[in-house]
Formats: structure tokens, sequence, C-alpha cells
């Protein structure tokens, strides 16, 4: 996290969620300087696919913003997918004393 990040800690509404009425916040995700992180979400959708959709569009969003930072957009959404992929083999924030990571230590026995 760079310095910037600490300057101001909540973000401003898009846009959307003034001029639609339909419109919903569907995450709220916060990390620490170690990278630990806490998120507040509700599902929205009845099929799960719709959060892959979202994640995409996220990601390009996101290359965006380092675009306009003078990064290559299609270098930024490479270095996404990579950690996306490396993350989704290997996750760093499993509690160790959660089923998820027995079942993980399982997968690797």
């Amino acid at each position: 996290m760079t310095d910037d990040a600490n300057a101001q800690s909540h973000l401003d509404a898009p846009p959307m969620s003034h001029e639609d009425p339909g419109a919903v916040e569907l995450v709220r995700f916060w990390v620490t300087p170690d990278m630990a992180t806490q998120v507040s979400l509700r599902t929205a959708f009845d099929d799960p696919n719709a959060w892959g959709i979202l994640l995409v569009d996220l990601a390009n969003h996101v290359a965006d913003a380092y675009a306009r930072e003078g990064e290559d957009r299609d270098r930024v959404l490479a270095r996404i997918k990579d950690a996306f992929d490396e993350e989704w083999d290997n996750p760093t924030d499993l509690d160790p004393d959660s089923d998820e990571a027995d079942a993980e230590e399982a997968d690797e026995a």
C-alpha cells in the first residue's frame, strides 16, 4: 500500500449510486498495511456466476486506474490474473485453525 492510501480511508460513492434508485452497494473491502483483509458483502444474485463477471469487471476498472497513472493496461491485467490464479491455487489468507485450512492440507497429502 502507498502512503496515499492512508490519506483518505473512505472512498466516495460513484455517481450511479445517487442517480439510479435501484443501485445497491455490494461490497466493502478493507485492507491493512500488512495485507489483512475484512469484507462486508451481500450476495445479491441468485446465480454466483454473476460474481465471476463482477470480479473481471473490477479487474478491468483497476487496470484502467493504473493506466491513468501511466502503467501499461494489458500488463496490469496480466499481473492481476496471475495473482488471482496463484491465490486461487495457494491461498495465503487461510486461518490455520479453520475447516478450510484442514481441507487444503488434506488435498496436499
